[in-house]
């Protein structure tokens, strides 16, 4: 009790006398508020109470929603394009999205005021696809022209026909055995 000065646990008086009862204050020793205090009390107690606060509470203030112009142009972008083909590369510092890429093209053309924005977005997308970025749009079938490295694709092949012979060599050889 000495070490916590708050009326945390009770007030002052009730803390005076509790002290006056156990004897540790001697009754000539008390305060002089003490017979003022206990002649009138005050009609409410006044007791600490801590306001309840929660770090995981919600706040009173409304936060509004933040949006930027590019915000629209990567919404854009994601419901044509979707997310790509390319993951994103966060091991290099800097490694630029598509994403990200196809929103600076646009505010480059968009500043030389040549086009309104419903033409904006394609002639974005040609000049990326000019610069050797290819985009699909979302849905549609790849092409077969852009197929995979052909290397990898004559691998696969090569792997399957090895495969294929591999399991008729062991199919002769178990009819050899139980003939």
């Amino acid at each position: 009790m000495a070490g916590s000065r708050l009326e945390r646990f009770g007030t002052v008086f009730t803390r005076v006398r509790d002290l006056i009862r156990s004897g540790v204050i001697k009754p000539k020793e008390k305060p002089l508020w003490y017979d003022v205090y206990k002649t009138f009390p005050p009609k409410r107690a006044p007791l600490h109470v801590k306001p309840v606060t929660s770090p995981f509470a919600k706040k009173q203030g409304i936060v509004p929603e933040i949006f930027y112009s590019e915000d629209k142009i990567r919404t854009g972008f994601y419901e044509q394009y979707g997310r790509g083909l390319r993951a994103l590369d966060l091991s290099k510092s800097n490694f630029v999205s598509t994403c990200q890429r196809f929103v600076d093209k646009y505010r480059e053309l968009k500043s030389h005021g040549m086009l309104d924005n419903s033409s904006l977005f394609e002639e974005t997308a040609k000049a990326l696809l000019k610069e050797g970025i290819i985009l699909r749009r979302r849905g549609a079938p790849p092409n077969k022209s852009e197929s995979r490295d052909p290397v990898l694709d004559l691998k696969l092949i090569d792997m399957l026909a090895e495969q294929q012979s591999a399991g008729t060599d062991t199919t002769k050889t178990t009819e050899d055995k139980n003939s």
